[in-house]
């Protein structure tokens, strides 16, 4: 079930997330986050007015997708970062795809002009996501993050709306 997040689903959405942040280069943190931490960042999304989505299975959590602020600056205001995650037991099935486009859709109906999607590479499964969804490479970034001691390049995805 597509449904929009609240502050109580933060501890599902916090274990997925933490996931990442210990296992892989998809995000550049490098310390598990706690729920309440979660919980902040939704109630700071929520309050922009942009929406989080989550889809849920059997009261489960299994994935989510955000849009936050590309820049500080007042010219960006029109352009939103956009993110996807899901349980790592719950890829390869379309709810990435499903996450993403109910994002994409409800933000069409906004002034937002740009989504920006920030990949760590290699990911080819999240550039196969953004592509599909119609995301164009536009830049890459080579070794900005540091990451289990390696370097890591950053591509980026555009998508106007």
């Amino acid at each position: 079930m597509l449904r929009l997040a609240t502050p109580a689903d933060a501890a599902d959405i916090t274990a997925i997330y933490n996931h990442y942040v210990l296992h892989t280069i998809v995000t550049f943190e490098e310390e598990p986050i706690t729920a309440k931490e979660m919980a902040q960042r939704i109630t700071e999304v929520l309050a922009t007015g942009r929406p989080w989505f989550v889809w849920e299975e059997n009261g489960r959590v299994l994935g989510y997708s955000y849009a936050s602020g590309w820049k500080s600056r007042c010219s960006f205001r029109f352009s939103l970062e956009t993110t996807v995650y899901l349980a790592a037991d719950a890829t390869r099935r379309g709810l990435g795809t499903i996450l993403y486009t109910a994002l994409i859709e409800a933000l069409r109906k906004t002034k937002t002009h740009a989504l920006i999607g920030g990949i760590s590479i290699p990911n080819p499964g999240s550039i196969a996501l953004h592509e599909k969804l119609g995301f164009q490479k536009i830049g890459h970034f080579k070794e900005v993050g540091w990451k289990f001691d390696q370097w890591i390049d950053v591509g980026y995805w555009e998508l106007v709306l």
